[in-house]
């Protein structure tokens, strides 16, 4: 049963990729609302609004989700025709605190929403999770009426934006979103400033300093009552807008959120692909999560190299390349199965991964060695664990800070990013 779903998930998209956006959507976002909820072994979703936002600003012509990265995925039906006319992987906070050992004996939910263009007619979404074996099974489905009364068109958080980079129409850019948290009114110049500092960071580096007219990078401009955000194991507690803070599962530098709709709400004042929350602190830290949103902080000595760091999990769904730091992450990767993200492997199935990158001439697993330090190849060590794990290169931004590139792998992936929303 299983792998027949896989198989209709691929011959349906197959057959929906002509799927015309002017004939089922209009320039607006859906976006609904869920609570997702569960342990370590169980989930659950339940429905809670349907929002109507003012702005798409995803592609027009890849509706339909290509790569199958991410811990879920969703798929939007035109319900007349039970044509596939929209579909998404993404990941969330929820999968990854499904890997703690609190998830264990305690049950946790989660706020989340899914987005996408606002469809003319009656909707039909269905929800997936991919299981331990890496299948997508289907989780939940629910219709929509686009014309339901109770559709909310209305912002929770309006405020003005400022423009850092426009390039062009959203619908053939990357649109980045970045959202202020812990800067109160008097330090709205600054989150300016800062908007500026870090399109500037961003094509510092390869291969997006190739892409610079594929990118609109703005700012919302909401202030937050007090500065910084909360550091909890110092007993420090700010009230800002997006209720972030350090410490998230125990860990000092993961810097995130579970105040999602906060998120959400503040990011719909612009069309956007991606949302990026810059943290006004000096603290090292940040995170980020594939097609949910990213984190990084604004002042800290590294606040550059962190932004890109993050944007590699968010934007194109890298994995981390580093094993030693500890996490509180359980059997986060099955040795058995490859991994979805682009730039780690365990080798059961190399070809589909970046094989074709590497030199005939160098060996498989690569010996980290001083002769194949600069080489691709493939690197026992990733994804937090020393063993059964490879990344592509000695070293990478997505490993550490010691070299300010990304490997052939991630760069191939970003770049493969970047195309598919600028097409």
């Amino acid at each position: 049963m299983k792998k027949s779903i896989v198989f209709s998930l691929l011959l349906l998209s197959s057959l929906s990729l002509s799927a015309s956006f002017t004939d089922y959507f209009i320039e607006r976002t859906m976006r609904i609302d869920f609570i997702h909820a569960g342990n370590e072994n169980k989930e659950h979703y339940y429905i809670e609004s349907i929002r109507q936002e003012p702005f798409w600003g995803g592609s027009q012509k890849n509706l339909i989700d290509t790569f199958k990265y991410g811990h879920y995925y969703f798929e939007v039906y035109d319900k007349s025709t039970n044509i596939l006319i929209y579909s998404r992987g993404y990941s969330s906070l929820f999968g990854e605190w499904q890997t703690t050992n609190k998830a264990k004996n305690t049950q946790k939910s989660f706020f989340e929403s899914i987005v996408f263009p606002f469809p003319k007619k009656e909707i039909v979404v269905i929800w997936y999770a991919r299981n331990y074996q890496g299948e997508f099974e289907k989780q939940m489905t629910y219709e929509v009426d686009p014309k339901n009364y109770f559709i909310n068109p209305s912002l929770e958080k309006p405020y003005p934006i400022y423009t850092a980079l426009q390039s062009g129409e959203p619908k053939n850019k990357v649109d980045i979103v970045i959202l202020p948290e812990g800067y109160t009114a008097d330090e709205m110049e600054l989150f300016k400033n800062d908007c500026n500092k870090f399109t500037q960071e961003l094509f510092r580096f390869h291969p997006y300093s190739q892409f610079k007219n594929s990118f609109n990078i703005v700012g919302v401009l909401a202030p937050s009552a007090e500065s910084g955000n909360d550091i909890p194991a110092d007993s420090i507690w700010r009230n800002t807008q997006l209720n972030s803070r350090f410490y998230t599962f125990d860990s000092e530098r993961y810097c995130m959120t579970e105040d999602y709709k906060s998120v959400r709400d503040l990011a719909a004042n612009a069309p956007y692909d991606q949302i990026y929350i810059l943290v006004n602190t000096e603290k090292y830290g940040g995170g980020a999560i594939y097609n949910f949103y990213n984190v990084s902080v604004n002042s800290n000595a590294k606040a550059g190299q962190i932004f890109i760091h993050e944007l590699g999990h968010g934007f194109a769904g890298l994995a981390d390349e580093y094993y030693t730091s500890s996490t509180s992450y359980n059997d986060f990767y099955n040795l058995n199965i490859e991994p979805w993200e682009p730039n780690i492997s365990t080798l059961v199935n190399f070809d589909a991964k970046w094989k074709h990158l590497v030199d005939p001439s160098t060996p498989i697993p690569t010996p980290d060695t001083k002769k194949y330090k600069n080489k691709t190849g493939a690197f026992e060590g990733g994804g937090y664990v020393a063993k059964g794990i490879y990344r592509p290169k000695h070293d990478c931004l997505m490993k550490s800070f010691e070299d300010n590139n990304f490997c052939p792998a991630c760069e191939e992936a970003i770049i493969k990013m970047i195309k598919f929303y600028t097409e």
